[in-house]
């Protein structure tokens, strides 16, 4: 007999299942560096044991989310299309060849099909070139736009406000839109203001201006929440948090709420 997990399945053991939940968003900052490629099966089973209908990567490597998505399909049944959003060709961080490193940046992974991608570099990254990455797809049997981010680094708000700046001019276009993200701030910094203006975060305790250190669910393994799933136009049903030991982030979903 074969004993089938349903993607419900505590982390713990991965679920086997061939159906991603149509309702489930994600995100994740998969590090890097952080290690070599045998994390990628590891970050796999992290993914499947959620089985989001859309997850956004952060700090990905092409090649390592290749080698996620193959995982995904051959160990546990899930088949993902993946759209790159790369800011860098980084021989350092990514691997290749010196005249052909790999890419860099933000990735997203959908259950269903993906269409009209922008990959949209800030014109101010800060330390490091960041940007978005949007595409349309189907959540909840819905379509939708999903952006997906990574802010300049945690000591660069005065960066971080011009790109927030440039994201929410985007979103703000969009009736329905979810925006994934490392923001690389916490909810009440400043710079965020653009954002919650346009968006609600799913944590209920953590949405300015009560938020505060204690009532924001952690995503970080420095305990600061850094990782948000900002909804417009949708609002969230459940919301959950896992420490990872393949991250220094957390995986972050979020189930929604389906329309009448």
């Amino acid at each position: 007999m074969l004993l089938l997990l349903g993607p419900g399945t505590p982390s713990g053991g991965a679920p086997r299942t061939a159906e991603a939940v149509q309702d489930r968003v994600a995100t994740w900052n998969i590090c890097n560096p952080c290690g070599g490629s045998e994390l990628n099966y590891g970050r796999a089973t992290e993914i499947a044991a959620y089985a989001p209908q859309v997850i956004g990567l952060q700090e990905a490597c092409v090649r390592d989310v290749e080698q996620i998505r193959d995982h995904l399909e051959e160990s546990f049944g899930l088949v993902y299309r993946v759209e790159y959003g790369p800011v860098l060709r980084n021989w350092n961080r990514c691997g290749g060849l010196p005249w052909r490193p790999g890419g860099y940046g933000q990735a997203i992974l959908s259950a269903a099909p993906m269409t009209d991608r922008v990959s949209v570099e800030y014109p101010d990254g800060g330390s490091e070139d960041r940007g978005y990455l949007a595409v349309t797809t189907l959540v909840g049997g819905r379509s939708v736009r999903v952006l997906n981010t990574h802010l300049a680094e945690r000591r660069q708000a005065e960066v971080r406000a011009g790109q927030v700046r440039v994201l929410a001019a985007e979103v703000a276009r969009h009736d329905r839109a979810i925006v994934l993200g490392d923001f690389n701030a916490a909810p009440h910094a400043s710079e965020l203001t653009p954002m919650w203006s346009l968006a609600t975060d799913p944590d209920p305790g953590c949405r300015p201006p009560a938020a505060s250190a204690d009532a924001c669910t952690e995503t970080t393994d420095w305990n600061s929440k850094f990782d948000y799933v900002f909804l417009r136009g949708i609002t969230p049903r459940t919301h959950q948090v896992r420490p990872s030991p393949h991250s220094d982030h957390h995986l972050l979903h979020t189930d929604l709420n389906r329309p009448r």
